[in-house]
C-alpha cells in the first residue's frame, strides 16, 4: 500500500457504533439515539431530520431522501422516498408558455415531498424505537436553535436571494442572512415534528398541515392537490450492483442517478489508473473525459424507472468499453454533457452503523439551496424544487408527467466484499455525485487509500464546458491539464463532501469525514 496521506483529518475508531454526518450536533443526535439502544435506522433519521435545522439550505421536511439498509445475513434493501409530480402536472402547458426548461424558483417545480413517508416507513420497518424517539432531538433543537456552522453561513449567504414571501421570515433573523455562531431556531417546525412524531405519516400528509402546504403552493400557480399528498408512498426495491476491482459497488437504482457511478467506474477500469499519479494531470484527464460521456449517456436516457428502456444499455460492458475507446490520452473531447441549469450542491448524507452491525446510507435534500424558495406560511415547509430535474423536450424519458419521478440527483452507496457490506459512504454535491463516488472508489482500490484519506484528496470535476479543479492542486498539473485542450476553472466552492463509515473484517469501525464539511464522525 502506497502512502497518499495528506495533512487533514484522522480517521475515528470505535466499535459499538458510529455516525458520520456534515453537522456535529446531528452526529451526537444519532450516537445518542444508539446509547439508547435504538439502531441505525433510529439513529439516521434523529440525525438527517436535525440536519433540517442544522443546515437548512440543505434539507428538510419539504424534500426527497433515498436509503440503502444492510441487516446482517439479509439482502441490502433501497428505499425511495422521492415524491412525484402532482396529477396535473403537465410538460406541454410549460412549453405553451414559452418555456424550454423547468422553472427553478416557481411552484411548478414543486414535487410532492416523499422523505416523511421514507423516514415513516424506515422507522416502521426497520427500527427499533420507534419515530417520537427519533424525531425528539430533532424537536428539541428546532425549539431552541442550533447556532451557524461556518460552512453553513457561507451557503446560506449564497442562496437566500431566491426566498420568497414567509420563507424570508421563517429562514432570516430579522430579514438578514444570519452569521457564523448566530442562533437559528424553527419552532414551526418543531410544532410538524410533533405532530408526525405522534400521528406518523397522517400528521404530514393529511389534514391541516395539507392544508397548509395546498394554500402556499396553488396561490403560486401550482397544480397540487390533496389527494397529491395522500397517495405519496416511498417504494421498496433491490441496489444496482457491480463490480470495480475486487469490491462490489451498492447504488440506489433510478430515478437516482447511481448506475451513472457505475457506469463511470466500467469505462474507467479500461485505463491502468493505480499507474498514474493519483493527483496528477493523466489521472484528471481520463476521469473528466469519463465524466462527459457518462454525464450525455444519464442525460440522455435517466427518468423514472417506469419510463426508462436503457438500463441494461448503462450497465452493459459493452457500452463502457465503447465508451473507453473514444478517450484520448492526450486530448480533451468536447463536453457533450447538456445539463440545464438545475445544477445544485445542496444535500446533506448520513450513514449509521450499530453494534449489531445493521448499516444505513441515507441521502436528503431540498435540490437547490433553500429547494424553490418558497415555504408554507403556517408550519415553515420549505419545498423543494426537484421538479427541475425533469426535461421539457417532448418524448424525452425525463419529460415532466403528472405523478412522475424527476430524474434525481442524491445517491447512497455501499461496498461490498465477498458479500458483507464493508462501507456505507455518500459523496454530496448534486451533480458531482456519480464522479464524487467513482473518485473516492478509485482512490480507495486503485491507489490503497483509506477512506478519511480518500475523501481529503483534493477533486475535479468536468460539467458544462469546463474542468474545475480544486484548489489543492498544484499549478503545474492545471497547466498540464489546460495543454491537454481542458478549459480550466478554479471552483468558488468545494467539490461535494463525502461521508463514509469502514467496517473492519474485526468488528472494528472506521468512520470519515469531509473536512469540507462542517461535520464528522462519531462513535462509541
Amino acid at each position: 500500500m502506497r502512502d497518499f496521506h495528506l495533512p487533514g483529518r484522522s480517521a475515528v475508531f470505535a466499535t459499538n457504533g458510529m455516525c458520520a454526518t456534515s453537522h456535529p450536533l446531528a452526529a451526537q443526535a444519532a450516537i445518542g439515539i444508539l446509547q439508547r439502544g435504538g439502531n441505525a435506522a433510529d439513529a439516521a433519521i434523529a440525525g438527517a431530520v436535525l440536519l433540517g435545522v442544522a443546515e437548512p439550505q440543505m434539507t428538510g421536511l419539504g424534500g426527497d431522501c433515498f436509503a440503502l439498509i444492510s441487516e446482517p445475513g439479509k439482502d441490502v434493501v433501497a428505499l425511495n422516498g422521492s415524491g412525484r409530480a402532482a396529477a396535473q402536472a403537465n410538460a406541454a402547458e410549460l412549453r405553451d408558455q414559452g418555456l424550454d426548461k423547468m422553472p427553478l424558483y416557481d411552484a411548478h417545480a414543486v414535487t410532492i415531498p416523499g422523505a416523511v413517508d421514507g423516514f415513516c416507513t424506515l422507522s416502521e420497518r426497520w427500527g427499533k424505537l420507534g419515530l417520537a424517539d427519533s424525531l425528539a432531538p430533532a424537536i428539541h433543537y428546532m425549539e431552541h436553535g442550533v447556532p451557524v456552522a461556518p460552512r453553513v453561513a457561507f451557503d446560506w449567504q449564497n442562496s437566500a436571494a431566491i426566498l420568497q414571501g414567509s420563507a424570508r421570515e421563517d429562514f432570516l433573523i430579522n430579514g438578514q442572512v444570519p452569521q457564523v455562531g448566530d442562533v437559528f431556531a424553527q419552532p414551526k417546525q418543531a410544532e410538524l415534528l410533533r405532530r408526525i412524531a405522534s400521528q406518523g405519516r397522517k400528521g404530514f400528509y393529511e389534514g391541516e398541515v395539507v392544508d397548509d402546504m395546498l394554500a402556499s403552493l396553488n396561490k403560486l400557480g401550482g397544480h397540487h392537490s390533496a389527494e397529491d399528498f395522500a397517495a405519496t408512498a416511498c417504494t421498496i426495491s433491490d441496489p444496482v450492483n457491480g463490480f470495480y476491482k475486487d469490491k462490489e459497488l451498492l447504488e440506489h437504482p433510478p430515478n437516482g442517478q447511481g448506475i451513472i457511478a457505475h457506469l463511470m467506474l466500467n469505462i474507467l477500469s479500461h485505463f491502468d489508473l493505480s499507474s498514474m499519479d493519483p493527483r496528477g494531470a493523466d489521472r484528471v484527464h481520463i476521469e473528466a473525459e469519463a465524466a462527459k460521456l457518462a454525464y450525455d449517456a444519464r442525460d440522455r436516457f435517466l427518468a423514472d424507472p417506469e419510463y426508462m428502456t436503457k438500463l441494461d444499455h448503462l450497465l452493459s460492458a459493452k457500452t463502457a468499453a465503447d465508451l473507453a475507446s473514444l478517450i484520448d490520452p492526450n486530448r480533451a473531447m468536447a463536453s457533450a454533457n447538456r445539463q440545464s441549469e438545475a445544477v445544485h450542491k445542496d444535500t446533506i448524507y448520513i450513514t449509521v452503523v450499530d453494534r449489531d452491525r445493521m448499516a444505513v446510507s441515507l441521502i436528503y435534500s431540498i435540490f437547490h439551496g433553500f429547494g424553490s424558495g418558497i415555504a408554507s406560511e403556517k408550519f415553515g415547509i420549505l419545498f423543494q424544487n426537484r421538479g427541475a430535474g425533469f426535461s421539457l423536450q417532448a418524448g424525452h424519458p425525463n419529460e415532466l408527467q403528472g405523478g412522475k419521478r424527476p430524474m434525481h440527483t442524491i445517491i447512497p452507496a455501499m461496498l461490498r466484499d465477498k458479500g458483507r457490506v464493508i462501507m456505507p459512504f455518500g459523496v454530496m454535491g448534486g451533480q458531482y455525485q456519480p464522479n464524487g463516488h467513482a473518485r473516492l472508489v478509485s482512490n480507495m482500490l486503485d491507489y490503497g487509500m483509506n477512506a478519511q484519506t480518500a475523501l481529503d484528496m483534493p477533486r475535479s470535476f468536468a460539467t458544462e464546458g469546463k474542468l474545475q479543479v480544486e484548489r489543492g492542486y498544484d499549478d503545474r498539473v492545471r497547466a498540464e491539464l489546460a495543454a491537454k485542450g481542458h478549459d480550466i476553472e478554479i471552483p468558488e466552492t468545494a467539490l461535494g463532501g463525502g461521508q463514509a463509515i469502514f467496517i473492519h473484517e474485526n468488528g472494528v469501525l472506521e468512520g470519515a469525514s469531509d473536512p469540507r464539511k462542517d461535520g464528522c464522525a462519531l462513535g462509541f
